[in-house]
This record gives structure tokens, C-alpha cells and sequence, in this order.
């Protein structure tokens, strides 16, 4: 496949993105017609103002020239400001819509691909790559526009001023054609390489500030500044490379464009002294042949800017172009109202990829409505794992999962986790103030919803020692508050959701023991008349459950109540118990 259909073809995919503006670009390339025209016409003047000034020395002629050429640069400043503005305007909106929409593709994709990709180089896509189809756009598009116009509209001029010397200009167009050929694949293969080892190393940076307590609990600093200075030795090494084959590029096509002015330079001054051609004649050439050489020049330049534009284009449709492995059904089933929550596991299994192992298999469980049902079994035994097929982060791999009877999978997500409210064991807080990160649960609800959801969690009794109440800000992921004021609004995040369905990843391992306290208080009240799974992480906290199911090795191995299981002596429960206690 020829290297120019393989360079339009991710570019093609914005022309969707454009249309809505194509008479705005319509008229902004109008503007860009008439401001080259201008351009072109002023070595025209310049040849009649020196002939006028040189040859005839008529001052009259002088003096309409000098105002002629006053209003061709009047003429130019305005198309050039129509052009700037309107293709400026459009290319905002149209680089902010497919910012947007990138966004909105990458925040709906499943949690397996989140897991695979760092947030970084996601982030690096979103400002990086569309900031280069930006420039591509904006810049790029126009200078194309007006250098081609320089061009050939320069080229017919040079034939209508002087057909020679013209012939001699346009010997070195092959040359450069050869040239761009010759080096626009290895830019843009440098340019992709140099695009991702700025995702990486913006990976690995917003990897380390994330966690950056425990790099600093771990005196880590020098060794994650190591990491980081390491990266960027990689990415100045690829952008020196693709330094030195732009300045090769440019430099040969530099010195072919202007060597040919030279000749032209002999050539015409020869052809003056021969009395052939005048002074002001040869100077409006010269002005068309510089045009023509800096149009040759720029549109080099501009071919090293498209290949890194290619480039950027290529890994946003990528992005685009991955599909969530967890989707909403074709005819998707509706909940009854009022919905019970009554949750059943049907002989289900999981593994993450086709060719690995289960990582839980054979699971069966029923829970009734508003009943209680705590996770327990040692680290890895697939407790999370359970509880992340339920909302569907993850779909089962055989077997399946019914809410009130119906199967998950026939449910929209936004149905199915609209059903369902979940506590993380490690809350997650926007930055933002109380208010905006209870109401995150619904954006709409009223001032008098917001404050019962914070009393019912137990999270007034702080909120309203605060200054500023809930319009206290908590700072990025909540930094400002302590870990049990973090859990306490998050569980109040849960009580204004209302759902029938709950999910508690133990929240109280790491508190302290008047956070326990209003923690567990709050969590009374939230799983009264809720349909609840515990993820429980130590054994104390399984006691206000109804039943407990006991996992090991991804299997269910014993089931019933605290009490009964304590009377296995020898069970697995037991043991947990006893080691735990």
C-alpha cells in the first residue's frame, strides 16, 4: 500500500469530528485564498514601482503604486486575521470534542484494561497526542493551504514573469519530492517512538506521586528519581535521533531550495546586463522564486509535522478503537420495582484470560433478601474476586449471577450497579468538598438529602466541627481528612444511593478505635434491610453477619453461621478463627 494512503487514513477518521464546521473552514479558507492572492501580488507592484521608479523616473506612477500596494497589505491583514480566528475558533471545539470523546470512551472501558495501562500514559494521551492533532489542525492544515497556494500560484507567475529562468526553479522539485519520500518514514516511526517514551515516563511519574507516602516511608525518593531520569535519558535519546533526521531533512531541502535562487540570481543578472530583462522585472522573479523555495521548504517542514501528527492520530483511534470486554446486552431486561435484592450465584467460575486457570470456580450461593453473607478465607482465596463479578467489573466465565432472578448480564450496566452501593476497604474522595463527593452518589440531591446521608453515616459529628462544613475541602483523594472521616463519607455516599444491594470490603482493619467505633455504627444502619456481602478481612467482623461462607483456593469449602462453624473443630473456619483471635 502506497505510504500516502497509509499516512490520510487515520486522519480520515476526524472528518466526522469536522463537518459540523465546514462552513466556518469554508469561509476561514476563503479568507486564506485572498490572503495569498494579496501575497502573490506584491512582487507584480514591486516590478511596476521599480520600472516605474528606474526605468521611466515617472513620480506620479511612483506615488498610485505605493498607495496600490498599501491597500493589497490592508487587503492581506484582514483575510489573515478571518483566517486565524475562524479555523483557530473551530479547531478548539473540534479537538476538545474528540478530547471528549476519547474520555468519555477510555472512563467506560472495563477494569481489566485500566489494569494493564498506567493512568499516566492515559493521561498523556489525552494532552500529549491531541495536543499534536491540535497543532495538526490549527496550524498545519492553514500553512499547507497557504504554502501550496505560494506554490503553484508563485510557479505560474514565475512563468508568465520569465519561462527560462522559471524552468531552471522547478529542476529541484524532484529532488525534494525524493527527499521527503527518503525521510518522512523514518520520522514518523522516530516521532511514535518519542510519543511513547513521553507516556512512560509520565506513567512512572504519576505512579510515584500517587503513592508517594510510601515512597517517602521507604526513603525511596533517589531511587524513583533514578527510575524517572532513566526514562528520560530513553526519551531524549529517541528525540535526538529524530532531531538529527529533521535537521538532515530540512538542511537538504534547504539548500536545494535556495542553491536553485542562486542559479537563478546568475542566470537573471546575466540576462539583465544582456539588456533581455529588466531590473524591476528580475526582482518580482526573484520575490516568486523566494516564495517558491520557502513555500518548498515549509511544505518539508509541514511533511515532518504530519508524520507526527500520524502518529499521535494513530494511538488515539487505537484508544478508540478498544472495546470494553464487559458491554450492555443487545435487549436488555428491566428490574422489577421495587427491586428485593435478592442475589444468587449460579455454579460460577472466573479466570482473567482464556488460557489461564480459574481463579474461582464452582461458586454457589444464595442470599435473600436484606440477608447479610460475609467472604471469609485467607488472602487470595478469591474473596474480592466474588464480590467484583457481582456489579460485573468483571463478567463470570461460565456459570452466572441473578438479581432478583434476572441475570446480570441482561442488565444494563448503569441498571445493574444503580442496584448496587459499595464500601471500599480504602475509600476513594475526589478533590472537591464534602458536599460534591456525598452527592457524587446523585447530583441532584437536595441540601436536606445530603446532610441525612452525612448523620445517618455518623459523619456530622466532624463535618460540623469543620469551619466550613460541607463545603470543606478534603484535597486530592481526601489527604485532609483522616482515614475514618474518609470511610465515613464514603458510606454516606452509599446511604443517599439508597441501594438495595450492598458490597463492604471491610472497611475497619486500619482505624483507629473511636473511628471503629462510629464507622461500625454507621455501617449498622446501612445494612439494615439491605441485601449485603462483607469481603471480610479479619474474623472479628463477621459476627453481624446471617450467613458466612468460607473460601479456599477459589472454592467454597463450608458454609453457615459463625456459631455453627466454630463447632467444626477441625474446619477451616475454625482454624482461621483460632489464629486470628
Amino acid at each position: 500500500m502506497p505510504t500516502s494512503s497509509l499516512s490520510l487514513k487515520p486522519l480520515a477518521r476526524l472528518v466526522p469530528l469536522v463537518r459540523p464546521y465546514r462552513t466556518r473552514l469554508a469561509v476561514a479558507f476563503v479568507f486564506l485564498v485572498i490572503a495569498a492572492a494579496a501575497g502573490l501580488v506584491f512582487p507584480a507592484v514591486m516590478q511596476f514601482l521599480l520600472d516605474a521608479a528606474f526605468e521611466r523616473r515617472d513620480r506620479g506612477a511612483l506615488d498610485r503604486i505605493a498607495v496600490v500596494l498599501l491597500a493589497v497589505f490592508a487587503v492581506q491583514a484582514i483575510a489573515n486575521f478571518g483566517q486565524v480566528y475562524l479555523l483557530s475558533s473551530s479547531t478548539e471545539r473540534i479537538v476538545a470534542a474528540l478530547r471528549a470523546r476519547t474520555f468519555a470512551h477510555l472512563i467506560r472501558l472495563s477494569p481489566a484494561f485500566f489494569t494493564e495501562r498506567r493512568t499516566g500514559e492515559l493521561t498523556s494521551r489525552l494532552s500529549s497526542d491531541l495536543g499534536l492533532l491540535q497543532s495538526l489542525l490549527s496550524t498545519w492544515v492553514s500553512e499547507l493551504s497557504r504554502q501550496t497556494l505560494f506554490l503553484l500560484g508563485g510557479a505560474i507567475m514565475m512563468f508568465v514573469t520569465n519561462f527560462r529562468l522559471t524552468l531552471t526553479t522547478l529542476a529541484v522539485v524532484p529532488l525534494v519530492v525524493g527527499a521527503a519520500i527518503f525521510f518522512g518514514r523514518s520520522l514518523r516511526k522516530a516521532s511514535t517512538s518519542v510519543q511513547d517514551r513521553i507516556a512512560d515516563a509520565m506513567g512512572m511519574a504519576d505512579e510515584s506521586f500517587g503513592a508517594i507516602r510510601t515512597v517517602q516511608s521507604f526513603t525511596r525518593e533517589a531511587e524513583e528519581t533514578r527510575r524517572f531520569g532513566s526514562a528520560l535519558k530513553e526519551l531524549v535519546g529517541v528525540a535526538v535521533h529524530r532531531a538529527r533526521t529533521r535537521a538532515l531533512f530540512f538542511s537538504v531541502v534547504g539548500f536545494v531550495a535556495f542553491g536553485a535562487v542562486a542559479a537563478v540570481l546568475w542566470q537573471g543578472g546575466t540576462q539583465v546586463l544582456a539588456g533581455k530583462l529588466t531590473a524591476g522585472t528580475l526582482v518580482a522573479f526573484l520575490f516568486y522564486a523566494l516564495f517558491v523555495a520557502a513555500a518548498v521548504g515549509s511544505l518539508a517542514t509541514l511533511f515532518g509535522n504530519f508524520q507526527e501528527a500520524i502518529g499521535a492520530a494513530t494511538r488515539v483511534w487505537e484508544l478508540l478503537d478498544t472495546q470494553p470486554t464487559v458491554r450492555d446486552p443487545e435487549k436488555p431486561l428491566s428490574l422489577p420495582a421495587p427491586l428485593r435484592g435478592e442475589v444468587s450465584f449460579h455454579n460460577v467460575a472466573f479466570r482473567y484470560m482464556p488460557a489461564q486457570p480459574d481463579i474461582v470456580t464452582g461458586i454457589s450461593l444464595d442470599m435473600a433478601p436484606g440477608e447479610v453473607v460475609a467472604l471469609v478465607g485467607r488472602s487470595g482465596a478469591g474473596k474480592t474476586t466474588i464480590a467484583s463479578l457481582l456489579p460485573r467489573f468483571w463478567d463470570v466465565s461460565s456459570g452466572r449471577i441473578t438479581l432478583d432472578g434476572i441475570d446480570v448480564r441482561n442488565l444494563t450496566l448503569d441498571t445493574l450497579r444503580g442496584a448496587i452501593g459499595i464500601v471500599p476497604q480504602e475509600p476513594v474522595l475526589f478533590s472537591g468538598t464534602i458536599r460534591e463527593n456525598i452527592a457524587y452518589a446523585n447530583p441532584r440531591a437536595t441540601e436536606a438529602e445530603v446532610l441525612r446521608a452525612a448523620k445517618a453515616a455518623h459523619a456530622w459529628e466532624f463535618i460540623a466541627k469543620l469551619p466550613d462544613g460541607l463545603d470543606t475541602m478534603v484535597g486530592e483523594r481526601g489527604v485532609k481528612l483522616s482515614g475514618g472521616q474518609r470511610q465515613r463519607v464514603a458510606i454516606a455516599r452509599v446511604f443517599l444511593k439508597n441501594p438495595a444491594v450492598v458490597i463492604l470490603d471491610e472497611a475497619t482493619s486500619s482505624l483507629d478505635t473511636e473511628s471503629e467505633r462510629y464507622v461500625e455504627e454507621a455501617l449498622e444502619e446501612l445494612l439494615e434491610g439491605r441485601t449485603t456481602l462483607i469481603i471480610a478481612h479479619r474474623l472479628s467482623t463477621v459476627r453481624r453477619a446471617d450467613k458466612v461462607v468460607v473460601l479456599d483456593a477459589g472454592r467454597i469449602v463450608e458454609t453457615g453461621t459463625h456459631a455453627e462453624l466454630l463447632e467444626q473443630e477441625d474446619g477451616v473456619y475454625a482454624r482461621l478463627y483460632a489464629i486470628g483471635s
